[in-house]
């Protein structure tokens, strides 16, 4: 069986890997087809690697993790004395899984006890969404959840987030628009341990990542969680949008940053030909990816399980030949 075949076989029976697969099909296509193409009829020279280097950036992997994969596949090709691209072009899969790991990365919960979940982002990535879909999955599994409507910029975002209430059935903590974020923080944290809650999650106003004085206030929030519930934060989650690329890339520094981020909720993945973000996410901001969005409905929110990701990446490439 060869190399792609074996890939595959990862998604055999896996329904959750299946639906990865289908949403990644713009990215195979605007991605890894392009990547892929570099190799083929190709001798291996200058001229190839700087071509992949060149690929791999326009598919939103990050300059960094660009030059870090070509400088790999150069070394691996002295070492290994490769001379057929087309093996080249394994050991680049075969780099990209290292980065990625195998093993998924679920919410870190503990049971028996609050848990909170801090949510930011920028405006238009999904975060409020994003929330409905978590408090609806953790809910699925038994879990009591309450959200708190933190983002009171916005009117809109309390009322979005109150709809995702009632139609998941959860409690909604909410002031009135304009109020302090700390405020309904504490109000929330207080009606959690009143009710025994085992998961919280906290909404937060789209900050502008270049705005100073949001970011101050993200940290004030996080005071105000540490001290009426010491050791309740187990994540501050960073939902970015898979469609801008780059740019997702730019806000995972800022924020990782800025506010101890733990992880990242990876939205609209199956809207976007820029899957490759994906990788340098981990590699340049090593940052987990924890949920992917692959489609609109509540349960479309999947734990991100990075073997099933690369296996999906490249499902549809076929081996030169299919022996060993």
């Amino acid at each position: 069986m060869g190399f792609f075949s074996k890939l595959k076989q990862v998604l055999t029976g896996n329904k959750e890997g299946q639906k990865l697969t289908e949403s990644l099909t713009k990215t195979r296509k605007g991605f890894v087809d392009k990547v892929f193409d570099v190799f083929k009829g190709k001798s291996i020279d200058e001229e190839l690697y700087e071509e992949l280097e060149e690929v791999l950036i326009q598919g939103d992997v990050g300059v960094n993790t660009a030059l870090e994969l070509v400088e790999r596949l150069r070394e691996r090709e002295k070492k290994e004395k490769i001379k057929d691209a087309e093996e080249l072009k394994k050991v680049l899969v075969e780099e990209i899984i290292e980065i990625m790991g195998t093993e998924p990365l679920r919410l870190n919960l503990d049971p028996g006890e609050l848990n909170i979940i801090l949510v930011v982002g920028v405006n238009g990535v999904g975060k409020t969404t994003s929330i409905g879909k978590i408090a609806y999955k953790l809910k699925a599994e038994g879990k009591k959840v309450l959200l708190a409507a933190g983002d009171t910029f916005r009117a809109a975002a309390i009322d979005q987030l109150k709809v995702w209430g009632q139609r998941i059935g959860v409690d909604v903590i909410a002031h009135s628009e304009g109020a302090d974020p700390g405020a309904v923080v504490f109000d929330a944290v207080q009606a959690a341990k009143n009710r025994n809650i085992d998961v919280l999650i906290i909404d937060t106003a789209g900050r502008l990542h270049n705005k100073v004085n949001l970011m101050e206030e993200l940290k004030k929030i996080r005071r105000v969680i540490d001290r009426e519930a010491p050791g309740a934060l187990k994540e501050v989650l960073l939902v970015l949008d898979a469609t801008t690329g780059q740019n997702a890339l730019s806000q995972a520094k800022v924020f990782g940053e800025a506010t101890g981020v733990t992880g990242v909720v990876l939205t609209k993945l199956d809207g976007t030909a820029k899957g490759g973000v994906v990788v340098g996410i981990k590699a340049e901001r090593n940052l987990p990816v924890k949920l992917v969005g692959v489609g609109e409905k509540a349960e479309d929110l999947q734990e991100f399980n990075p073997q099933d990701f690369v296996a999906a990446l490249f499902a549809e490439m076929e081996d030169e030949d299919d022996v060993d």
